[in-house]
């Protein structure tokens, strides 16, 4: 595997490739690799003759009290481990590279509507620095195929939208959440949590299946989301939201709406801060 921090060697690298006849998978990440992003990995490798894998803590989407000091950075496990699952090239730009003149002058990208609700309420500027940041590689790379994955659902959306929007030439794949046997989401964030807060942890996912059963037992929307929060509350977790939208756009569903939905909850356990989603149907 090579690993490139300029973007002559990156492109040099893809360039070559076409050339060759060969389709390229981009897999865009934060590092602190786990069996996730392998996971994202493997359906870039099945799907394309080259994959790039990008590790790069993007500062813009992070707020004034987020992690992003802290958010772990572990380059040489993270090469190790893509090497392991197959990656050609791991592109590891710097601030600098990505933000010439600085995180706070940069041209941003906004993606309107979809950014505005559950995450971008919560945390705003979020969508602004992750549709940036991925305007960025996408055209850095110009990958034919570009994975993401699912528990982050709402970037997803944002994402796809900004891509339709822009008419940015890339096919996008959403792959599933990847879990742990008691059905907590993968997530670098996840170490955060102290052992009694990882044991309570996975009270989310059951919280999101109980979301799914009371849906389909003929609960609405608004009740189904009140006791959800409740049950969160009663868990030890600090709810942020707990609700039900339709998965395309992310709107409230209208009254005996069933179909197209998703759950999702985004919650505080301690000092960390969790998010899931499950597809109702």
């Amino acid at each position: 595997m090579q690993t490139v921090t300029e973007i002559q060697a990156l492109r040099a690298a893809v360039r070559g490739w076409k050339a060759g006849g060969q389709t390229v998978g981009l897999v865009p990440t934060m590092g602190n690799l786990h069996e996730g992003h392998y996971a994202l990995l493997r359906l870039a490798r099945e799907r394309c003759d080259r994959v790039v894998a990008s590790v790069f803590v993007n500062p813009t989407q992070f707020g004034p009290d987020e992690d992003f000091e802290r958010y772990p950075r572990t380059l040489a496990s993270d090469q190790a481990g893509l090497a392991d699952h197959g990656c050609d090239l791991l592109f590891t730009p710097g601030v600098d590279l990505m933000y010439p003149y600085g995180p706070a002058q940069t041209v941003r990208v906004q993606v309107p509507q979809l950014t505005r609700v559950l995450e971008g309420a919560h945390r705003p500027g979020h969508f602004d620095g992750v549709a940036t940041v991925v305007c960025k590689l996408l055209n850095l790379v110009q990958p034919d195929l570009a994975v993401f994955g699912q528990k982050d659902f709402q970037q997803v959306r944002v994402i796809e939208r900004l891509v339709l929007d822009l008419g940015i030439p890339v096919r996008m794949l959403a792959a599933p959440i990847v879990r742990e046997p008691d059905g907590l989401a993968l997530s670098s964030r996840n170490q955060y949590l102290s052992a009694d807060e990882r044991r309570r942890a996975p009270g989310i996912h059951q919280t999101l299946l109980w979301m799914r059963d009371a849906m389909e037992a003929g609960g609405t929307p608004a009740s189904v989301e009140r006791s959800a929060r409740k049950r969160l509350k009663g868990m030890g977790f600090q709810p942020d939201y707990a609700v039900v939208r339709r998965s395309a756009d992310l709107s409230v569903p209208e009254r005996g709406e069933r179909e197209g939905l998703v759950a999702l909850v985004a919650a505080r356990l301690g000092d960390t801060r969790l998010i899931d989603n499950l597809q109702l149907d």
